[in-house]
């Protein structure tokens, strides 16, 4: 079991996105009012809260969002997830798509530290249903027959 600890949204591409605390996620859609939302494979991010604490502990000035991540997980190691694997939290199912990312060149966390943990630590979902994710929720790995019930 994990625990939501940040919902961050950004109305434009290319900035870093900011804690919203609660946001409705819309199926096959995303993070209302995110500019990352749409028909694709690529809906919600997700990015794990202890990859993020142990990147700020090398000194990275980082805050929620700066990533470009929606959802900050606490509990998993999200990039072991196998593609297909269905995350729950509340009435939203979230399917993962894609482990990972190229990194688009010199982003600023980047050029600051000569690293960027969301390429190889950020994982991708589309929204199977909709519904409202918040700060302190709880999200499960659903099980194979839970999720074949869908």
């Amino acid at each position: 079991m994990g625990k939501i600890m940040a919902v961050n949204i950004s109305e434009k591409k290319g900035t870093q996105k900011v804690n919203v605390h609660s946001a409705k996620v819309i199926e096959d859609f995303g993070l209302e009012n995110d500019a990352h939302a749409g028909k694709w494979h690529r809906q919600v991010s997700l990015l794990s809260y202890e990859k993020i604490e142990d990147f700020k502990a090398k000194g990275a000035p980082v805050e929620e969002g700066a990533f470009g991540e929606n959802l900050i997980v606490q509990g998993f190691d999200l990039k072991a997830l196998p593609i297909g694997t269905k995350l729950c939290c509340n009435d939203v199912v979230l399917e993962v798509t894609q482990i990972g990312k190229q990194c688009h060149s010199g982003c600023e966390i980047f050029k600051i530290m000569g690293d960027c943990i969301m390429p190889r630590e950020g994982i991708f979902t589309r929204v199977l249903h909709g519904g409202i994710i918040s700060e302190g929720d709880e999200i499960t790995i659903m099980e194979e027959n839970e999720a074949q019930a869908l």
